[in-house]
């Protein structure tokens, strides 16, 4: 039964891939029906696969950063939860062999920090976030962002960390209200 599913899987992807490379700009209308069924039985295109995905991991990301800039406990630690459930589900069929093991290895790092910031304290949960804010900045590489990302940077926390925001403006999610606006932001990522 799971060689079937995977069979079916890889199947669906070389049809989806192929599909998506012999297209112009423009989709015929033959394509257009096949997007329309496929979604309608239930299956994704390519493309909405990725971007779910990838939306999910970095809106549950934002939660965590948005709680920490609360010290809020609480809600950082079911963020995290939240977002270890969705690096599980993350599907990676439709990236390259390349991109594919490079995901695997940032989703293994990015689980145990989430893991560690739904039950950990405050502090302990800050520092997981700066490294969870590494990986999640590699996987926006490979992914890209259905929206506008910024990285942020904060020159006193531990030496110096990183963070991604939705929004240009500083608030700090390892100082919290002590700090808020300790930082600047550094790029857009897209």
């Amino acid at each position: 039964m799971t060689n079937l599913k995977i069979t079916a899987t890889i199947a669906t992807a070389v049809i989806l891939s192929f599909t998506a490379f012999s297209c112009n700009e423009n989709k015929s209308s033959k394509e257009t029906t096949m997007d329309n069924t496929m979604m309608k039985s239930g299956e994704m295109s390519t493309t909405d696969a990725q971007s779910t995905s990838a939306k999910q991991i970095v809106a549950d990301y934002i939660t965590i950063k948005d709680a920490l800039v609360a010290t809020n406990k609480d809600e950082a630690a079911k963020a995290g939860l939240a977002m270890e459930t969705a690096l599980n589900n993350f599907d990676m069929s439709t990236y390259t062999e390349q991109q594919q093991k490079t995901l695997k290895d940032i989703i293994v790092d990015a689980k145990e920090h989430a893991e560690h910031i739904s039950m950990s304290e405050i502090e302990h949960q800050r520092e997981h976030f700066k490294a969870l804010s590494k990986d999640v900045t590699d996987m926006i590489a490979i992914t890209g962002a259905d929206s506008k990302v910024y990285e942020m940077s904060c020159p006193m926390y531990d030496g110096g960390s990183n963070w991604l925001s939705s929004s240009k403006e500083v608030q700090n999610p390892y100082y919290g209200e002590k700090m808020i606006d300790c930082g600047k932001m550094e790029k857009e990522l897209n």
